[in-house]
């Protein structure tokens, strides 16, 4: 039988009942168009997530710094290594920060006391910091200014308030140099911190900042506890490995960094994640699909006996009624493949379109997927081929009549 005739009588057998043959689609369509949209949505998804990734987090670096048990040993880090680690090509910016001992009882109030009777003493973190550290928490100040180096270098008694802790002592504003009484010292409030970027830092909201030197002076807070970095993009696991040597080269190793993930890991791993979820709901799809095309050929096979048993009266061989319905089951599949990768594209396209993103699909999936539907009409029409094929002319005439 030459191609031609063959593809001629498997059209003609897949157009003999439209409906059946539509129902049959649906199935193949669902797993392809699945299966497309599962891939595409996972690297749409996985890019903006690693992108947002690169532009936040990806560019902090924690350094902890262990107390000294020994009071008489030198500190790990000094206040005076900082300049070091701002040298290193990818620091954008990098501070420090040190805490009283008795961080977590600090007495603060303001000095406006408008109520005699209300209690005005509240219990806020005290934190002592650098110039820098604005800059490194990429925060902004809502009211005043921050404290500078000259302010660091005179020791003054000034401070900075966090939103949070702002409104629990009564200050909403600075013009008029309110103080404020951390432990009973006062301090001078020259601004109060707005927006925080860094997430890792969002408590610094509900804290009392001092200029580093003033905090050691009048609350003992001692050298830094934690160092904050802030780097380009890219750089955060290679100043990871750098940071502890450069703040103290003496005592690196008991310096504890947590720095962020690999932004290609992560990627990596919320693709693989997504995919696993959805890939079996695909396969889940497809499955069910070739078992509707299996079934449905098989009733096919078993309505067409007579017609199958003429035309092996007639001359036809096994392979030419096997051919037959194998044609007939892959473009079955190759139809339900070309509709579902087209309406996987599309929703994709859709998708991303509506939450901002940009489309990332691979072009070879979506040639694939028809590909991918006339293989699984190929393996679902075997079984009920080869029954087909099977048939003795005798039989399937008795049987047809």
């Amino acid at each position: 039988m030459k191609a031609r005739d063959l593809a001629t009588e498997a059209l003609a057998g897949v157009t003999a009942r439209p409906l059946r043959s539509a129902l049959t689609v649906l199935g193949t369509v669902l797993g392809i168009t699945t299966l497309v949209i599962t891939l595409g949505i996972a690297a749409t998804a996985g890019n903006q997530i690693a992108g947002r990734f690169d532009e936040v987090t990806a560019t902090e670096v924690t350094v902890a710094v262990p107390s000294t048990i020994d009071k008489m040993a030198p500190p790990h880090v000094e206040w005076t290594a900082l300049p070091q680690l701002t040298r290193l090509n990818g620091v954008r910016a990098a501070t420090a920060i040190a805490r009283p001992s008795s961080a977590a009882n600090s007495r603060v109030r303001a000095n406006d006391l408008r109520d005699p009777t209300t209690v005005t003493d509240r219990t806020l973190p005290a934190v002592a910091t650098t110039s820098d550290h604005l800059e490194t928490l990429d925060a902004r100040v809502s009211a005043g200014r921050f404290f500078d180096e000259g302010h660091i270098l005179r020791h003054d008694r000034v401070a900075i308030l966090g939103s949070a802790a702002a409104q629990l002592v009564g200050i909403n504003r600075v013009d008029d140099s309110p103080a404020v009484f951390v432990n009973d010292q006062a301090f001078t409030v020259i601004g109060i911190l707005g927006t925080i970027g860094r997430e890792s830092e969002q408590g610094m909201a509900s804290a009392v900042i001092l200029p580093y030197t003033t905090a050691n002076d009048r609350l003992n807070t001692g050298p830094p506890t934690e160092v904050l970095i802030r780097t380009e993009l890219g750089a955060a696991q290679r100043i990871a490995r750098q940071a502890p040597l450069a703040l103290s080269p003496n005592d690196y190793a008991q310096l504890r960094v947590l720095a962020p993930p690999d932004p290609a890991t992560l990627r990596g791993t919320v693709q693989s994640d997504v995919n696993a979820l959805f890939l079996v709901l695909g396969l889940v799809s497809l499955v069910v699909g070739a078992i509707g095309i299996a079934n449905v050929t098989l009733v096919t096979v078993m309505e067409r006996t007579g017609e199958i048993g003429l035309r092996r009266a007639l001359g036809a061989a096994r392979r030419h009624i096997a051919a037959q319905f194998l044609v007939e089951s892959s473009a079955i599949g190759l139809l339900g493949g070309i509709i579902g990768a087209s309406a996987g594209t599309i929703t994709v396209v859709v998708v991303s379109l509506s939450r901002d993103w940009t489309p990332v699909l691979d072009l070879s999936l979506a040639a694939g997927a028809p590909l991918v539907g006339a293989l699984v009409g190929l393996l679902a029409g075997v079984y009920p081929a080869l029954r087909a094929a099977r048939m003795e002319p005798v039989e399937a005439l008795r049987s047809g009549t």
